[in-house]
């Protein structure tokens, strides 16, 4: 078993760099080497933990290091040979050079390149924890999502394309208008696609790596955070804690921030309802702005106190449903321990689909391309909901579990 890792991720904005610093400072002073990365563009991670960090481990304090991932220095290492290549294409048809070299950089890459980092870690082996302060978007997690496309890719498609191309390089030169790409290109590919292939299977091992969610008790934080579970989920990396950050205490429960603290509450109900049975950790408001050792430990004990486990244990050790595709059809199982079949029943809203049992609602947030799918059959069988759905133009139906 390699490192205990633990990605904190989160729309920006949510105190996600100071949750991971605080985990890091538990962990390190439980006498665990622990070293926190930041991969996230905006980088505050040097002001979370009031030291100057840069693109390598630096320490920080007794066990514990922290590093800012320079994305435009992992691109240059991992994608060199193929920006040069692309940015010489677009170049030559009138685009200018930066242009050029911003348009070589897919969606998620340089997000994805910045996560090659705990890869590195890994195999170094010198870190008993390592705790990631990141942002992944859609495009990431679905780059790292499929390694066993990029496994068959690599051994069956890519050798023919490498041939292929090296033999036409002497025609093809004076033939065509543009360069064909080089071995150093051919490499960084095959070096990039068994990088994603090493990555997932870390990601995977949920005996020691895990996905924290960090949000606010806000609407639109909480939705976005939704769809982000959904496709961790869906994607088959285990979230094992939800944080909620910055919730108003009770003494805010009158004068001029009474409404927002009401608010907050509603949105602590869908929360619990969005993400069970994934523990939720809950962090007041503090006075004052999260920076430096006494105020990342106030968070931790905010935090992680009231929590049986230790914070760098695996809080929540099962995927909390499940979606596969059968046969045209697609199939969701949801774990509901101490249901009873007679008391659920469901209702699809949009992406939405709403389940009841009895005077308890969940809420779970389908996957963009179900929009047009609809709930044809559900079952219920030793504590578990099967759905099934089929592809309709209907958006609202409603259905008892059978």
């Amino acid at each position: 078993m390699g490192p205990r890792t633990i990605l904190y991720t989160g729309k920006g904005g949510v105190g996600k760099t100071s949750v991971a610093a605080a985990t890091a400072r538990r962990c390190a002073a439980a006498g665990l080497d622990t070293v926190v990365v930041s991969t996230d563009p905006a980088h505050s991670l040097s002001d979370s933990l009031e030291t100057e960090l840069g693109g390598s481990p630096t320490a920080c304090g007794d066990h514990l290091w922290g590093q800012e991932v320079q994305a435009q220095a992992e691109m240059e290492r991992h994608w060199e040979a193929v920006q040069e290549w692309m940015g010489d294409l677009l170049a030559e048809r009138g685009v200018d050079r930066i242009s050029a070299e911003e348009l070589t950089v897919p969606p998620g890459m340089d997000e994805l390149f910045s996560l090659l980092e705990i890869k590195r870690h890994h195999e170094e082996d010198r870190f008993d924890a390592i705790i990631v302060d990141c942002a992944p978007t859609g495009e990431t997690l679905r780059l790292l999502s499929f390694p066993d496309v990029a496994s068959w890719w690599l051994e069956k498609v890519f050798p023919w394309e490498r041939r292929l191309i090296s033999a036409a390089r002497p025609i093809a030169r004076g033939l065509l208008d543009i360069p064909l790409p080089s071995d150093a290109v051919f490499d960084d590919v095959q070096r990039l696609v068994e990088n994603l292939v090493g990555m997932n299977a870390i990601l995977r091992d949920r005996s020691s790596t895990s996905v924290r969610l960090v949000m606010n008790p806000d609407r639109m934080v909480v939705k976005e955070s939704m769809r982000t579970f959904t496709y961790l989920n869906l994607y088959g990396y285990l979230t094992d804690a939800i944080v909620v950050n910055r919730v108003l205490p009770a003494e805010a429960a009158e004068g001029y921030f009474a409404p927002w603290r009401e608010a907050q509450l509603e949105q602590m109900e869908l929360v619990r309802s969005a993400f069970a049975p994934v523990p939720v950790l809950v962090a007041p408001a503090l006075e004052r702005e999260v920076m430096g050792a006494e105020m990342l430990d106030r968070l931790a004990d905010e935090l992680f106190d009231d929590v049986a486990a230790d914070p760098w244990a695996v809080l929540h050790e099962e995927i909390s449903r499940e979606l596969v595709s059968e046969n045209g059809t697609a199939l969701l199982r949801l774990p509901l321990p101490g249901a009873s079949k007679a008391d659920i029943e469901l209702k699809k809203i949009g992406l939405e689909l709403v389940i009841r049992v009895g005077p308890h609602k969940r809420t779970i947030m389908l996957p963009a391309t179900m929009a047009s799918h609809r709930p044809r059959a559900a079952s219920f069988d030793e504590g578990t909901l099967e759905v099934r759905f089929e592809r309709d133009d209907d958006g609202v139906t409603g259905q008892r579990a059978s």
